[in-house]
């Protein structure tokens, strides 16, 4: 029986370090803990080492001998992980570490999502400090905080902390391919007031559950045609609210701005004898949904189980504004790029709907390598949720990076993966927030490149990475720093 431990892979600096951060809680806005502990890695290890007022975190390591003129080099990664899991698999995110499992060449967690988004990035930096037979020049490496949720740590990275002249962010998730450029992206942030009202005598409860899809990354999977699950489940209230007099007391559909949403939980109140109408409607909608996302979402369930009645319901008039605008508000690609084939160019991701005893809560994340594309979705989501009634704000903008063809680095990326593969790397861009948009804001002079191992399914229970191409990912890492262009 193969064993489970990640620590006997290779390269063994790095796996070593990435099972220590298995072992760390750090969820976006909850990873103190991982954060302090990169400080102390840090100076455990003699370097400089600097918390800045958000906690990124730098630690400096000097050139090796011979190699003082070549230019300095930022390893950048964020310390935060998407904490998603699966509807039956008991673990608190704060306090539990992460289950991992190797499976057929892939290292996959265990009913969670790994964190290899971006804990492997991070793992490749400590391995870099650690090495001291390592070729390199001055490195400093930053570790970001609160990526996912915002990128925080990025957008509140101060100018004059960093002297090197290259990024490399390890921080993408296809081997061989060397990233120049992603999309900029915008939260719209929806409101719905309501007072409650009673719920009918002659009402019978029922939760509707619909599960089981595959979620995902709402940049790298959004093409992928996987269903969105709140957009199903609001399929299904207008046809329950128009056919079967239903009533909808609680909605949550969704719980990061930045993943597909997998699961949707709604209860509705029917009258009392049209129970089995329900049962029956649930299983046709079921059959649909199954048929219409044949071969992407092989284990949709949706289903509905009677319960106590709610003590209110949403009052008829919020409910239904609510229901139209769900069911209007754009969803998935809204156009591919004409000048990178393949390449999403503006996408929009309906990824939370969630109630309280007082109002309900949507957001949305809208991406887009063109600001002004962008604009114009923002545009057509505010008018849907403003027709419905609704507050709309926007926030949590941040830049693309536009790509630079003629990057040095590039080249010499390129020229290392050639002599040592035999084969030119895929150059691209990215339908996904890198924080090169907003560091190269911040600092101008940057020449930056966004590069990692193979990693599938991020911000999904199902995230995994593959060893081989870790492996793999290092060794052009370790390449790429001993050919660092001198400092001229």
């Amino acid at each position: 029986m193969m064993s489970n431990d990640i620590t006997l892979l290779e390269p063994s600096a790095l796996w070593k370090s990435f099972y220590q951060l298995t072992q760390l809680p750090r969820p976006s806005k909850k990873e103190g803990k991982a954060i302090d502990y990169m400080v102390t890695f840090g100076k455990q290890l003699g370097f400089e080492t600097i918390k800045d007022e958000v906690g990124n975190v730098i630690i400096r390591k000097p050139a090796s001998k011979g190699m003082e003129n070549r230019k300095g080099v930022i390893l950048q990664s964020h310390i935060d992980m998407v904490p998603q899991k699966n509807r039956d698999k008991i673990h608190d995110f704060e306090n539990d570490p992460i289950e991992t499992r190797i499976e057929d060449g892939w290292v996959t967690a265990n009913g969670t999502t790994l964190g290899a988004d971006n804990g492997i990035g991070v793992a490749a930096i400590m391995a870099v400090l650690q090495d001291n037979t390592l070729k390199h020049g001055p490195i400093e490496a930053l570790i970001t905080m609160d990526e996912e949720t915002g990128m925080t740590g990025a957008n509140a990275l101060k100018p004059g902390l960093l002297n090197g002249e290259i990024l490399l962010n390890l921080d993408s998730e296809d081997e061989g391919e060397l990233y120049v450029g992603c999309a900029g992206g915008t939260d719209a942030n929806i409101s719905f007031a309501y007072t409650p009202v009673a719920v009918p005598n002659d009402h019978l409860a029922f939760k509707l559950s619909l599960i089981g899809l595959k979620g995902g990354h709402s940049g790298l999977d959004i093409s992928r045609g996987r269903a969105n699950a709140n957009k199903l489940m609001f399929r299904f209230l207008k046809y329950a609210v128009a056919n079967l007099e239903a009533r909808l007391a609680s909605i949550e559909g969704g719980n990061m701005r930045n993943a597909i949403p997998r699961e949707a939980v709604a209860v509705i109140t029917i009258p009392n004898d049209m129970g089995d109408e329900l049962l029956d409607a649930l299983e046709e909608f079921e059959e649909i949904y199954r048929e219409e996302y044949n071969g992407t979402e092989p284990k949709l369930s949706f289903t509905g189980e009677a319960i106590e009645k709610p003590s209110t319901l949403i009052d008829e008039v919020i409910q239904d504004d609510l229901i139209n605008a769900i069911q209007a508000c754009p969803n998935g690609v809204m156009r591919m790029s004409n000048d990178v084939p393949g390449l999403v160019e503006t996408s929009t991701n309906l990824s939370i709907v969630k109630s309280d005893q007082t109002s309900i809560q949507v957001k949305c994340l809208i991406r887009s390598s063109i600001d002004t594309a962008r604009e114009d979705v923002e545009s057509s989501i505010e008018s849907v949720f403003r027709l419905a009634g609704g507050d709309i704000t926007f926030g949590g903008q941040y830049p693309g990076w536009k790509p630079n063809m003629n990057s040095p680095i590039l080249k010499v990326m390129q020229s290392v993966y050639n002599n040592k593969w035999g084969k030119t790397p895929v150059t691209k861009a990215i339908h996904a927030g890198l924080e090169c948009g907003i560091l190269g804001n911040v600092y101008s002079q940057w020449d930056m490149i966004s590069f990692g191992p193979t990693i599938r399914y991020p911000h999904s229970p199902d995230e995994k990475v593959e060893i081989a191409s870790v492996q793999k990912f290092w060794d052009y890492l370790v390449s790429t720093l001993e050919h660092i262009p001198e400092d001229v």
